[in-house]
């Protein structure tokens, strides 16, 4: 089922615009949640904000931002003052940039929404630029507020609509560089490698949907409607993982491409 609109604005490459509606390209709807109950009563837990130091609860009207400069020192943000940072960005996607859809890195995407025109008056100049971005292979870089705050994104054209993601800032990024450099780079034996490849070759499957199925959820679920229907639920054995160190990769290699009994 698709969701519902989440976003209205506008699209927008030098003198052409469009009026586009945005949707978040996933959701946890689905998911098992739980809220937090007083194992005596029964009762919903509430959360509630106190001052740190006198203990007292604060009310929603005294809730303000704050940036350290200090120990317990702030300098205090209100909200009028943190959205008029971004205004020109609240309701207008400006594309001024664009960048070859291979320079793009995996590790700068965050979270992928769905951006389709907005009424039919909208069509035109929302397939124009679509198309463009598919036959020049780029991807468009702009700024939107999303979420209380300007994020950066790209847009990447996708059948009929474009796939919009908030990227992550530059200080939010770590360089690989700094983790792999002291990896060993060893050469593996030709025998060993073929052996390896065959491995992945037999459990090689298309993309399905059912390969990241959330085994955690379905037992969640089967709990709950255990103990809906007065049964305690069965619980299973931890598994416990072994110690000891393969001896021969080769060895392992082999046994693994043994037809499972």
């Amino acid at each position: 089922m698709a969701q519902r609109t989440f976003w209205k604005g506008y699209l927008k490459l030098s003198l052409v615009t469009c009026p586009v509606a945005m949707m978040p390209a996933h959701s946890e709807s689905e998911k098992v949640r739980f809220h937090t109950l007083n194992r005596k009563t029964g009762h919903r837990i509430q959360s509630r904000f106190v001052d740190a130091v006198t203990g007292k609860p604060v009310a929603e009207d005294d809730e303000v931002k704050g940036y350290p400069k200090g120990d317990d020192d702030y300098v205090m943000l209100e909200d009028d003052e943190l959205d008029a940072v971004a205004l020109e960005s609240t309701r207008t996607i400006d594309i001024e940039v664009f960048a070859p859809r291979s320079s793009v890195g995996w590790i700068w995407y965050d979270t992928p929404h769905y951006l389709v025109p907005d009424g039919k008056i909208g069509d035109e100049a929302f397939s124009v630029i679509r198309e463009a971005m598919k036959s020049t292979k780029t991807v468009g870089i702009s700024r939107v507020v999303l979420y209380r705050r300007e994020r950066a994104v790209l847009l990447e054209p996708r059948d009929k609509g474009i796939v919009l993601w908030t990227l992550r800032y530059g200080d939010e990024v770590r360089d690989e560089k700094d983790y792999f450099a002291d990896v060993k780079t060893a050469k593996p034996e030709p025998d060993m490698r073929a052996l390896m490849e065959k491995l992945i070759t037999s459990r090689t499957r298309d993309w399905s949907p059912d390969l990241v199925q959330d085994p955690v959820q379905d037992e969640l679920l089967s709990i709950i409607k255990a103990k809906q229907k007065g049964r305690r639920p069965a619980r299973k054995a931890t598994p416990v993982a072994s110690e000891g160190n393969v001896v021969s990769i080769m060895d392992a290699l082999k046994r693994s491409l043994e037809p499972r009994k």
